[in-house]
C-alpha cells in the first residue's frame, strides 16, 4: 500500500499493524485520540462488571464460610462443639494448651472490653455523644461545679476501634473453628499434633515471617488503616472548631458537606468554584514541576557526561550541595530574599534598575509571577537529585546503541530522542509517575516560599480564603488552622485528593511501557 493510501483510511475503524505504518504522525496521534475516548464506555461498563464480580463472590464466600461453620459443628466431637462457645477448649483438650490459652485469653480480654465499654461506646457511635458538659450545685462547696459530659472525638474513634476489635474477634473465632477441624481430621488420619514446643519451633522457623511481621501489622493497622478510617468518617460530621466533641458536640450531616463541596453555585462563597480553581492549578503545578525538572536533569547529566568536559567531579559535587543543605533553610531564605525588601529588589535598586521603591517588583504578590517563582525555584531544588539519577541510567545505556546510530548516519539529536530519551522513559517510568504525585502534594515548596498567596478574594470562601498559588494540600492545612478549623471540609477534600491521585496512578501506570513491555529493554 502506498503512503497516499492512507487517506482512504477511516480512523474511526480498527486499523490492522500494516496500515498503521502508512499514517502519518497527526493521523496516528488522531486515532489513537479517538480510539481512547470510544474505549471509555468499555472502561466503566468493565468496572462495573469487576465490581459486581467482587460482590458476587464476597457473598459466594460468606456463603461457605456458614456453610463450613455449621458443618463442622454438626460433624464434629465434643471438643470441636465446646470450642464454639469456649474458644481455645478443642486446643487444650487435644494437647496444644499454648494455642487454646492463647485463643482463650482473647475472648475473656474480648468479653471483658465489651462489658465495661465496648458496648457504651458502639451505643454512642449513632449520635456522637448526647450530653453536653454543665454545671450543677455542690452543696458541700456551696458552689456550681462543671460536669463534665460526652466527647464526640473520643465516641468516634473508640467506636471505630471497637468496631475493628469486633471484626478481630469474628477472624480469631473462625481461626479457632478452622484449628479444630484442622486439628480433629489429623487424629483421625492417624498423624500426630504439634506441641507446644513444635508450634515455638515454628514461630522460629517455618513461620518466622509472621512472627516477624505481626508487630509491624499492629503498627499499620493503628498508624495507617485507623487514622484513615476516622479521616473519612470526619467527612461525614459537622467537626470544626465550634464544634470541637468536648464543649460543643459535633453529630453526623451525612452528605452535606460533599453536596456543599459540589455545589455548583457560582456566587460568592463557593466551595465548588474555589475547589476547581486550586485543583487545576495543583495540576498545572504538579506537570511542570516534573517535566521541567525531569528534562533539565536529564540535559545537565548528557552535558556532564559528555566526552571533553573537564572536572565532572567538580559540576556534579556542586550541584549536589543544594541537596545538602535542608530544604525548608533554602527555600526560607529564596523567599526573603525576592520579597519586596528583599536582596534581590535592593540590587536592582542599586544597580538602577529600579528607579525608586514605588517601582520594586512585588514577586510573591503577582498571581503569574509567584506561579512561574515557585515552579522555577523547583527546578533549583529537584535538577541535581534527577542528575544523579539519570548519570547513573546513562552509563548503563549500551555503547554499541549509539555506534549503529552513528553508522547510520544519525546526528546527536536524532540520537537521544530515538535511544537515550526512549530508554530514560521506560527506566524512570514508575519515577515519573511517583514524582508526579509528589508534586501535587508537596507542601513544603508551595507553603515556604509563598505562604499560598497571593490571597485571591474570588477564592473566598465560608471555610477562609485561599490563594493563588495554594495546592490542594496547603489549603487543606489553612483550613484546618485557625479559629474556625474546618477539619470536616479538610477530610473532604482529603478524598478528593486520594481520588485524584489513584485515578492518575492507576491509569498512568497502566500505560507507561515500564510495566507492559519490559522484554524491550532486557
Amino acid at each position: 500500500m502506498e503512503k497516499n493510501d492512507s487517506k482512504n483510511i477511516s480512523l474511526f475503524d480498527d486499523i490492522d499493524d500494516l496500515n498503521l505504518l502508512q499514517l502519518t504522525k497527526f493521523q496516528l496521534f488522531l486515532y489513537n485520540l479517538i480510539h481512547f475516548v470510544k474505549a471509555i464506555p468499555g472502561w466503566f461498563v468493565s468496572i462495573f462488571k469487576y465490581l459486581f464480580n467482587v460482590v458476587s463472590k464476597f457473598f459466594a464466600w460468606i456463603k461457605d464460610e456458614i456453610i463450613d461453620i455449621l458443618s463442622t459443628f454438626k460433624n464434629g466431637d465434643f471438643k470441636t462443639r465446646l470450642s464454639y462457645p469456649i474458644m481455645g477448649f478443642g486446643s487444650i483438650a487435644r494437647g496444644q494448651p499454648l494455642r487454646g490459652l492463647l485463643f482463650l485469653l482473647f475472648e475473656v480480654v474480648f468479653i471483658v472490653y465489651m462489658a465495661t465499654a465496648g458496648f457504651y461506646w458502639l451505643g454512642k457511635l449513632p449520635t456522637l455523644g448526647t450530653q453536653v458538659p454543665g454545671t450543677v450545685y455542690d452543696p458541700k462547696l456551696d458552689t456550681y461545679v462543671r460536669v463534665d459530659g460526652d466527647d464526640s472525638f473520643k465516641c468516634l474513634l473508640y467506636g471505630v476501634l471497637t468496631i475493628i476489635f469486633i471484626l478481630a474477634f469474628i477472624y480469631t473465632w473462625r481461626l479457632n473453628v478452622k484449628q479444630n477441624k484442622i486439628s480433629e481430621e489429623i487424629l483421625k488420619s492417624g498423624r500426630k499434633l504439634k506441641s507446644t514446643k513444635d508450634d515455638m519451633a515454628s514461630l522460629l522457623d517455618e513461620e518466622f515471617h509472621k512472627t516477624l511481621l505481626a508487630l509491624p501489622l499492629t503498627g499499620i493497622v493503628f498508624n495507617t488503616v485507623l487514622p484513615i478510617l476516622f479521616m473519612i468518617l470526619v467527612a461525614f460530621t459537622n467537626y470544626d472548631g465550634a464544634h470541637d466533641g468536648y464543649s460543643n458536640l459535633f453529630t453526623w450531616v451525612g452528605m452535606d458537606n460533599f453536596n456543599a463541596l459540589f455545589n455548583l453555585n457560582l456566587g460568592s462563597n463557593s466551595l465548588s468554584l474555589t475547589f476547581g480553581e486550586i485543583l487545576s492549578w495543583t495540576l498545572i503545578w504538579a506537570f511542570f514541576a516534573t517535566f521541567t525538572n525531569y528534562f533539565l536533569g536529564m540535559f545537565v547529566a548528557i552535558m556532564i557526561n559528555k566526552k571533553g568536559i573537564k572536572l565532572k567531579k567538580l559540576w556534579r559535587g556542586i550541584l549536589v550541595l543544594t541537596s545538602a543543605v535542608p530544604q525548608f533553610i533554602s527555600l526560607l531564605y529564596v523567599s526573603k530574599m525576592f520579597s519586596a525588601n528583599g536582596l534581590v529588589n535592593g540590587m536592582l535598586l542599586n544597580q538602577g534598575w529600579i528607579s525608586d521603591l514605588a517601582h520594586i517588583i512585588r514577586f510573591w504578590e503577582n498571581t503569574t509571577l509567584a506561579r512561574i517563582m515557585v515552579i522555577v525555584i523547583n527546578i533549583w531544588i529537584g535538577v541535581p537529585y534527577l542528575m544523579l539519577i539519570v548519570t547513573g541510567i546513562l552509563m548503563n545505556i549500551p555503547a554499541d546503541l549509539y555506534e549503529s546510530a552513528k553508522i547510520d548516519g544519525a546526528n546527536a539529536v536524532q540520537q537521544f530522542f530515538k535511544i537515550t530519551l526512549p530508554y530514560m522513559l521506560f527506566v524512570t517510568g514508575p519515577y515519573l509517575l511517583t514524582s508526579f504525585i509528589g508534586n501535587i502534594n508537596n507542601f513544603n515548596v508551595i507553603y515556604l516560599l509563598t505562604g499560598g498567596g497571593p490571597d485571591n478574594p474570588k477564592l473566598l470562601t465560608s471555610a477562609g480564603s485561599a490563594g493563588d498559588t495554594d495546592l490542594l494540600v496547603t489549603w487543606l492545612f489553612k483550613i484546618t488552622t485557625g479559629a474556625e478549623s474546618k477539619y470536616y471540609l479538610a477530610s473532604v477534600i482529603g478524598i478528593m485528593i486520594f481520588v485524584v491521585v489513584s485515578t492518575i496512578a492507576l491509569i498512568v501506570y497502566n500505560a507507561i511501557p515500564s510495566t507492559r513491555n519490559e522484554e524491550d529493554y532486557s
